[in-house]
């Protein structure tokens, strides 16, 4: 039996596995020159750093298993003590522990008090006393309606608004709570309270003790390597890999034999993944499967990725530790979050040198709307489906550089110049990250439920698992594992 895998992502490469150990004929078509997706590499200052995911989550044993099985579990290392920061509009604060997207565990929690304030923190409480139901409701809830309901406002702007904003680079009011926080609503109808069921999600019972920002890890060398290693890995097992092919059509010929068209060649398969973004996966399919059009999810953010390579002995001191968040209101700073890279990772200082420093700004979307990081014509972006080329030259890319420079020095509170910086980069992902907008579990599920309809159809990726390789990797290897069974 043969297999066709389009997209040649982290869930294209994982999917193209799990077929070819299970007897598949598999071949991988990727647009690109470039196997992994959002997890990428760059060169800046002469040290290869990812440019893109550089951690996983540690809640789910996907990612960590996915390693073992590769032979790479040694390389997998935990952050740096010392935790994550968040810049609210009153200045700089330690991110409170024993959260889930910001939400606290234990609003009393001494860190989390000096966020939210005697008033924040009497309010947060009301959510032990107030019915289960109380802003649980409904079939479908947005994250901001929620913690608004449960813990009041202040919880909402000062923890949970940055949190969200870094990782998924939208307003919580637009994310569906249930593909970015699975089981958040339902821990608090067995809970009774927001705050228990993150301290169920966290396995804390409020008591935990890491920091904010650890409860993830990353591998020596940079995440990129997993892609290495899983490329090896697929080429073993006689997966062809065959980048450079850019699908432009999808049909079915009779039932349970799909047939993909790039270029001007045709591949044929008895199984398709498609492991595209979800507006790419809809409209390769619109033709083959026309009931999926209406499922068309909107494209996600535009994220840019400011790499700065600087040597500045002040920087020694971690003065924000692995990184800091900016709460909306945060004056003065257009980033919505930085990575001390060097702060973070052991084996990345090591490499770096005394007194040389990585830090990585991000910058994308909030509340749907383009933020102002840059001025002049912008980059061309390419595909939506990848990520543009990595480049240091473009107008807009010097105006982006500019303003990372003073957000650096401003967030760290270390004046950095120009004469200190070593080598810079900007990298574009292009509607990348997947947007899980309200009512996007139940759309994913609809999406599902038809593909199974179309004999030997899957869909994998960020959009229909949710955002983080732990989600992804998880989703991809349950879809096929366990409902693909050679035939």
């Amino acid at each position: 039996m043969r297999a066709l895998v389009i997209g040649g992502g982290i869930s294209g490469l994982v999917a193209a596995r799990e077929l070819a150990l299970a007897g598949y004929e598999t071949t991988v078509l990727e647009a690109t020159r470039r196997w992994g997706g959002c997890v990428g590499s760059h060169t800046v200052a002469g040290l290869t750093l990812d440019s893109g995911a550089e951690s996983f989550a540690t809640r789910s044993p996907a990612v960590a298993d996915l390693a073992a099985e590769l032979g790479i579990a040694g390389r997998i290392t935990s952050p740096l003590p010392g935790g994550a920061w968040v810049l609210l509009p009153d200045g700089p604060r330690e991110l409170p522990r024993t959260g889930v997207l910001g939400i606290p565990a234990n609003p009393w929690d001494p860190e989390v008090r000096r966020s939210l304030g005697l008033v924040g923190a009497l309010r947060a409480s009301l959510d032990k006393i107030l019915p289960r139901s109380f802003g649980s409701g409904g079939e479908v809830t947005d994250v901001a309606n929620l913690v608004r309901a449960r813990m009041g406002s202040r919880v909402l702007k000062r923890l949970v608004d940055p949190v969200v904003g870094g990782v998924h680079s939208a307003d919580p009011a637009l994310l569906d709570v249930d593909m970015v926080a699975p089981g958040l609503r339902a821990g608090l109808r067995e809970h009774g309270s927001l705050a228990a069921a993150v301290a169920a999600l966290r396995g804390a019972n409020g008591t935990r003790t890491e920091k904010a920002g650890s409860a993830v890890a990353g591998l020596t060398g940079g995440m990129h390597t997993l892609v290495g290693a899983l490329v090896a890995d697929l080429e073993t097992l006689g997966v062809a890999l065959l980048p450079a092919r850019r699908v432009t059509s999808v049909r079915r010929h009779g039932q349970g034999h799909w047939i993909a068209t790039a270029g001007d060649s045709v591949y044929e398969g008895d199984q398709l993944v498609m492991a595209l973004d979800g507006p790419a996966a809809v409209e390769l399919l619109s033709t083959a499967v026309p009931a999926l059009a209406q499922y068309r999810p909107a494209a996600g953010p535009d994220v840019r990725l400011v790499t700065l390579v600087v040597e500045n002995a002040a920087l020694d001191a971690r003065p924000r530790g692995t990184g800091i968040l900016v709460a909306p209101g945060a004056g003065g700073v257009q980033a919505k979050a930085l990575t001390h890279a060097t702060g973070k990772w052991q084996w990345l200082l090591d490499q770096a040198g005394p007194g040389k420093h990585v830090v990585r700004l991000s910058y994308g979307r909030r509340d749907g709307v383009q933020d102002a990081a840059e001025q002049g014509p912008a980059a061309a972006n390419g595909d939506r489906s990848i990520i543009a080329e990595p480049t240091a030259g473009t107008q807009a890319d010097h105006a982006l550089f500019e303003t990372a420079l003073r957000d650096a020095s401003a967030l760290l509170e270390v004046p950095l110049s120009k004469d200190q910086v070593r080598g810079w980069d900007v990298v574009r992902w292009a509607g990348a990250l997947p947007f899980a907008a309200v009512g996007h579990r139940q759309r994913v599920a609809e999406v599902r439920r038809i593909c199974a309809e179309a004999e030997g159809l899957k869909v994998v990726g960020g959009w229909v698992a949710g955002n983080g390789l732990a989600a992804v990797v998880a989703d991809t290897r349950r879809q096929m594992g366990r409902e693909i069974q050679p035939r």
